[in-house]
């Protein structure tokens, strides 16, 4: 699912793939509306985030594979201070840990949509919105969080 306009104003800094490649194919899933999560070829582990080696077993080969964009949230902040100059005057806004159970558990950090004075409750079910950014240069998509409950 993706959102109609940007949840955060313009002027922040571009997420782009590392130079070495290793998280390359998580913005490319993004670009198609997938979540990606590295797989252990070895041990089946989960991960993240992203390295060229398991953080279990320590075998290379570690794959990427898309997993159901669902989780539950873990933690949660309520930002007020702008980290960055343009979120001057954009605050608050929430930022989730979001746990993934189709992905062993693993637990991914964005943002959630929605009023940021919302209540918030761990455990909640939320589902990954795909946000594309395709005026940027080189286009990307980020990752929000939607409640589903």
């Amino acid at each position: 699912m993706s959102v109609a306009a940007p949840y955060l104003p313009a002027g922040l800094p571009q997420p782009v793939p590392e130079p070495d490649g290793l998280d390359a194919p998580y913005w490319a899933g993004t670009r198609r509306g997938e979540l990606l999560v590295q797989r252990c070829g070895a041990c089946g582990g989960w991960q993240w985030g992203p390295e060229w080696i398991c953080h279990r077993c320590l075998a290379f080969g570690m794959t990427w594979e898309p997993v159901e964009p669902r989780g539950r949230i873990y933690s949660w902040e309520r930002a007020w201070h702008p980290v960055h100059p343009a979120l001057r005057g954009h605050g608050p806004y929430l930022v989730v840990l979001v746990e993934l159970p189709h992905a062993g558990g693993v637990r991914m950090v964005g943002n959630l949509l929605g009023d940021p004075l919302q209540a918030v409750e761990i455990g909640a079910a939320v589902e990954a919105v795909f946000e594309p950014h395709d005026d940027a240069t080189p286009p990307f998509t980020l990752v929000q969080w939607r409640n589903t409950t």
